[in-house]
């Protein structure tokens, strides 16, 4: 069930769980923390809802999205806007992504969902150095675009790849930090 959440003690790896756990759309999270726990088939990845929305080319448009976001308490984290004759692609990052897809719906906007990952870029874990782990497990980058919104305050992409635990698994070995919905900021 979407937007289903349960808050429990987990106990079912054969081992008590450290803090209360919170199961939101089949995955599992520390209570109080951002990052997906580790499952019994291993690593959880922690990712972000990325909305595609599709906008015909109109005068206007973007701006009644935009502004939509402002008067909600979802803000936009990330926005790439991809343009074409008839209408563009707009890819949105927003801190609460419930409430994301409930604007999307109400203003009857075509949009479609992708978990992406958001990566920090920091002294030691510049763009190119994340580029070369990942080209080391061949693994592509379908796209990425930076973060307007920061954890933080320090640079930080959202990118998509062909394998997002694997890429997740190899960027957190490389002391890359990765981000959830809930390390996103407010404002």
């Amino acid at each position: 069930m979407p937007g289903r959440v349960v808050v429990g003690r987990f106990e079912g790896l054969g081992r008590p769980a450290p803090a209360p756990l919170l199961a939101v759309e089949g995955r599992l999270m520390a209570a109080q923390g951002a990052t997906p726990l580790e499952t019994t088939q291993g690593y959880a990845t922690p990712t972000v809802t990325q909305f595609s929305v599709f906008l015909d080319n109109r005068v206007g448009r973007l701006h009644e999205l935009v502004a939509a976001f402002d008067r909600s308490s979802a803000k936009i984290c990330a926005l790439s806007v991809h343009e074409a004759s008839d209408y563009a692609v707009v890819r949105i990052i927003a801190n609460r992504a419930a409430i994301a897809a409930r604007i999307l719906r109400e203003q009857r906007l075509p949009y479609g969902e992708k978990e992406v990952l958001v990566v920090e870029l920091s002294e030691g874990h510049s763009l190119e150095s994340l580029c070369l782990s990942l080209l080391g497990a061949e693994l592509n980058i379908f796209f990425a675009y930076p973060l307007m919104l920061r954890p933080n305050g320090t640079a930080t992409i959202a990118l998509s790849v062909d394998d997002m635990t694997l890429a997740g698994q190899i960027l957190r070995r490389k002391s890359f930090r990765l981000f959830g919905e809930a390390d996103l900021p407010a404002a």
